[in-house]
């Protein structure tokens, strides 16, 4: 018998990869909501849209991630990052559904030097972090048993403004960019995320507890920048690096957010991408959408 799963922030990069994902999997019945269709931040709304569509699975992709912005609007940020987390566990729990939440890397401080396991400490220097890691405390204190939640870091895809767009739209439109090289991290293919999802939701046990995923490998923002324009074919811009201090942002960006991903691995026999790989497939997609226009 079909599952009905729920995908909240189904308008976003994750939810937009999970459609096309999950489409036509049988296995299924799935119900995508973004704001105007579901206001998670009403917990009557969730509980009643849960109880009457028998929810069994919640994948909350919803999420104020304006990560410069929110160091001015913590209050409007929390509400999305953390009591809309909280509502979506309450009522998973009133309606016996179990729920995988996205959380990311900025709960941690960035100061590691190897890549970050579930069980290093948080210690998140922003509001969106701070809120996203008050979201992952909510969860694990109402629904301990009932919860996934999954760390990423560097999410992009063929929707939605992401750095991979940005960087192929300047690459095609100025001549010179400079870009920050010494924040390391990891590129996701959100696809490679939706699939992983996918992956969890298909098992036949499940398994609680906090989880990392990225694509392979690591590099820094300069790296990524390059490997854009070559894959993409983009010679007449000259791409330069320069340090963060350079570049002044509201929000502290983590000098280094490589993700461990070996307990996702090995919990759900996942074999994960390596990043210039996955770039390649995106970047492709992108052309047979724009071909496609």
């Amino acid at each position: 018998m079909a599952k009905n799963i729920l995908i909240t922030g189904a308008n976003g990069q994750l939810g937009n990869e999970l459609r096309k994902t999950l489409n036509g999997n049988s296995l299924f019945n799935t119900f995508y909501t973004d704001v105007k269709e579901l206001d998670i931040t009403c917990s009557e709304a969730i509980n009643e849209y849960l109880r009457k569509n028998c929810i069994e699975i919640i994948v909350n992709c919803a999420a104020y991630t304006a990560v410069d912005l929110a160091e001015d609007n913590a209050d409007a940020c929390r509400t999305i990052n953390t009591t809309a987390v909280e509502n979506i566990a309450k009522a998973a729990k009133a309606n016996g559904a179990k729920v995988i939440h996205i959380s990311t890397d900025y709960v941690f401080d960035g100061k590691n030097n190897i890549p970050y396991t579930e069980k290093d400490q948080t210690n998140p220097q922003t509001v969106y972090g701070k809120t996203k890691a008050e979201g992952e405390s909510s969860l694990i204190s109402i629904i301990p048993n009932d919860c996934i939640i999954i760390r990423t870091a560097w999410l992009y895809s063929a929707y939605g403004k992401n750095f991979v767009k940005t960087m192929l739209e300047l690459g095609r439109t100025r001549d010179r960019l400079n870009v920050v090289c010494d924040q390391i991290g990891t590129p996701t293919y959100a696809a490679d995320l939706a699939s992983a999802i996918c992956s969890i939701i298909s098992c036949q046990e499940w398994v609680p507890g906090i989880y990392h995923f990225s694509n392979e490998g690591a590099c820094s923002w300069y790296d990524f920048t390059k490997a854009i324009h070559r894959i993409a074919g983009i010679q007449g811009c000259k791409v330069m690096p320069v340090a963060t201090a350079e570049y002044p942002t509201k929000a502290k960006r983590p000098s280094y957010s490589v993700l461990d991903k070996s307990k996702i691995k090995t919990t759900f026999k996942l074999e994960i991408p390596h990043w210039q790989e996955s770039l390649e497939r995106c970047i492709e997609y992108i052309n047979e959408l724009n071909r496609n226009i």
